[in-house]
């Protein structure tokens, strides 16, 4: 529902109303009781997003994110990295270092 401004002729009173589209327009001011309410244009609110991000991929259906993962070859988690890949950890000596030469 929006919020329509209005101001009194007669008076001068302003004042703001959050009413429905379909409501009408109110004539009678609240503050001096004349008929000489008019609602007033304005330039309206912006559309305002609240919430942590909204992009076209934020509602897509799951047949999307099931094909997504399929294509990619299995689920990934926050890292990038695939969920059921196994790292086995390297030894320092099987690393090869810069600038030396093995011996043949």
């Amino acid at each position: 529902m929006p919020t329509y401004a209005y101001a009194c002729e007669h008076c001068g009173h302003k004042f703001d109303l959050f009413q429905s589209i379909k409501a009408p327009v109110l004539r009678k001011c609240p503050e001096c009781g004349t008929i000489s309410l008019k609602r007033l244009i304005g330039s309206g609110a912006g559309i305002i997003f609240k919430g942590s991000g909204f992009y076209c991929t934020d509602y897509r259906g799951d047949s999307y994110t099931k094909a997504a993962q399929a294509d990619t070859g299995g689920a990934k988690d926050k890292t990038g990295e695939a969920k059921d890949a196994k790292t086995t950890p390297v030894a320092k000596s099987e690393i090869p270092k810069a600038g030396k030469k093995k011996s043949a």
